[in-house]
């Protein structure tokens, strides 16, 4: 995670920012804080990494890098306001211990767009993430990755129309959460057949950034506006954790877009 010391809305590079609208970094920073004492409280070890004062979107660590099995893909921005970010990151996974640190070749928001669920690597693509990343991330990470095609502009990244609530086992597939009208009718078809039991999110759930939320495989940290989703998720078992991101929210962000989950 990154601290959101330097936060602000300079720029508009998704729909949901807006450069006149006020935003109190104070208060973004009391927001994160309390999301990374939900992590902790539930027994999660959280890294932090310096934020930059000219990079205001810092914040938003899941866009910088993906692991699995301690193999790091990093990223390659398509906002040219975002690309320093990719260094930055890539210069802490080399001084933390990890050995294979991959930069792309194709444009690659990391967890924006990828969420490994297991078994599969969801891999989005419409708006952020060029198609050829995802045969690239086969490549570095060794998995095998199934190509979504997102069509909504308010739902530019995948991490903001789905996610995973449980991992896959070797013998259980993995329970995911998502907004149909985010994808494409083929998308929708494919999300259908692998994920018959999936949680389906409203508009209501989706235009409060439900779906950009992390879960463990049972706590669900999700935006505190979230209620008709926590419900779902209640009756389903899951027991859902309120995160208010209403300041990160005026970049477009949510707990999941503060949050880069370190496997391996």
């Amino acid at each position: 995670m990154c601290e959101p010391r330097h936060f602000r809305v300079d720029y508009a590079i998704n729909p949901w920012m807006d450069p006149t609208r006020p935003v109190d970094a104070a208060k973004a920073v009391a927001q994160w804080t309390a999301l990374k004492q939900t992590y902790e409280r539930l027994g999660h070890r959280v890294d932090l990494i310096t934020p930059h004062p000219a990079l205001p979107d810092m914040v938003f660590a899941a866009n910088a890098a993906t692991v699995i099995d301690g193999i790091v893909l990093g990223a390659r921005f398509r906002a040219p306001q975002r690309a320093p970010e990719a260094d930055l990151y890539r210069t802490w996974f080399l001084t933390h211990g990890y050995r294979t640190v991959v930069m792309p070749t194709h444009t690659n928001e990391a967890e924006g767009d990828f969420t490994w669920t297991g078994d599969l690597l969801l891999a989005g693509t419409g708006f952020r993430t060029d198609p050829g990343a995802h045969a690239e991330a086969q490549e570095v990470l060794g998995v095998p990755v199934v190509s979504l095609h997102l069509v909504d502009p308010r739902y530019y990244h995948l991490d903001v129309a789905l996610f995973v609530l449980t991992e896959a086992t070797p013998t259980t597939r993995a329970t995911i959460a998502y907004y149909p009208a985010a994808f494409s009718p083929g998308a929708r078809r494919l999300l259908r057949r692998l994920y018959p039991d999936a949680v389906i999110a409203t508009e209501e759930d989706a235009t409060c950034l439900a779906l950009n939320a992390v879960s463990d495989g049972h706590n669900v940290i999700l935006p505190t506006e979230a209620t008709h989703l926590a419900a779902e998720l209640l009756a389903r078992g899951y027991e859902p954790h309120f995160a208010d991101i209403s300041e990160l929210r005026k970049s477009g962000g949510g707990p999941k877009c503060c949050t880069m989950e370190l496997r391996g």
